[in-house]
């Protein structure tokens, strides 16, 4: 297991680091970042629900917060926490954000809160990784998996990619399918401070 696959395994969700290549990454060792992190504003957590004919639906949240452990040579054993607020959905779209708050879909009335809590993270790759975990929205709590690539490497900031693909009936918010597709697409760019 390298030091890079170790790094990368310890997340989930957003950030605004700059675009680099893999060649402009410095891989730092498990002694330079192991300890804890807190996810940033700047981060971006992004989705899409495809739809039939083209279109869909495209989206972001704007509050969430979280932390990750990177625990130095103990992958398995790093963890991510991670809410949302779905009640900051923007769409761009005023009328399709009042729905997705509805009780058809979000209902954040009543749920105000989307969590993940992460149980096992597994190396894929020199640079990426799976985290499974447990996502609880609107009362539900199921096991899902997000795949993580490290994308940028400063001192005390590290970020990644996430992206993950979620079945929107096992929460109980497949409302319009088969127009609109089950399946929620997650694009995730997340940044860690080190606190």
């Amino acid at each position: 297991m390298t030091h890079k696959t170790t790094l990368i395994a310890a997340l989930l969700v957003a950030a605004s680091f700059p675009e680099t290549s893999r060649s402009d990454i410095e891989v730092p060792s498990l002694s330079e970042v192991a300890g804890r992190y807190a996810i940033t504003p700047g981060s971006r957590i992004a989705f899409t629900v495809d739809q039939v004919g083209g279109g869909g639906i495209k989206g972001k949240f704007g509050k969430f917060s979280g932390t990750f452990n990177l625990k130095a040579g103990d992958l398995p054993h790093s963890m991510v926490n991670f809410e949302l607020k779905p009640g900051s959905v923007s769409t761009g779209q005023a009328r399709i954000d009042a729905f997705l708050r509805s009780g058809a879909v979000f209902d954040t009335d009543h749920f105000d809160t989307i969590s993940f809590r992460s149980n096992r993270v597994e190396q894929t790759g020199p640079d990426s990784a799976r985290i499974t975990g447990t996502l609880t929205a609107k009362g539900r709590s199921m096991s899902e998996s997000f795949d993580v690539k490290l994308t940028g490497w400063s001192g005390r900031k590290i970020a990644f990619n996430v992206s993950g693909r979620i079945f929107r009936s096992r929460y109980a918010m497949d409302v319009g399918t088969p127009i609109y597709s089950n399946v929620v697409q997650f694009d995730m760019m997340i940044e860690g401070l080190r606190s």
